[in-house]
């Protein structure tokens, strides 16, 4: 008995036309063209240091250094460790006031 050979499945006539891009992908598209994101960005960090939560991270991964040592830390361990902290600990004052910008962009931009 003879057995049927593996091939890949037929290519769908849909995965060889170009894909649409997302809403999402749209918008970063458009935040960047406009120079909108990078304004953004130096908001954010302004926002960050003006809270004390710059100073907060970097108490957090000397902690993390002096607890495991220096010589046994690399910086994915510090990213591990210290990311989810980090976004939980962002200010609801600060998120609100990017959204709201990144709103504003949106309503004077046509998608």
């Amino acid at each position: 008995m003879r057995h049927s050979v593996n091939r890949p499945p037929t290519p769908d006539v849909r995965d060889d036309q170009e894909k649409e891009p997302t809403l999402q992908e749209i918008i970063n598209i458009k935040l960047i063209e406009s120079g909108e994101k990078e304004r953004l960005m130096e908001l954010l960090r302004e926002r960050l240091v003006e809270c004390g939560w710059k100073d907060e991270m970097k108490s957090l991964c000397r902690a993390f250094v002096k607890k495991k040592g220096r010589n046994n830390v690399t910086v994915d361990d510090l990213v591990h460790v210290v990311t989810p902290k980090g976004r939980a600990s962002i200010p609801d004052s600060v998120k609100a006031e990017l959204l709201q910008r990144i709103r504003t962009f949106l309503v004077s931009t046509t998608l």
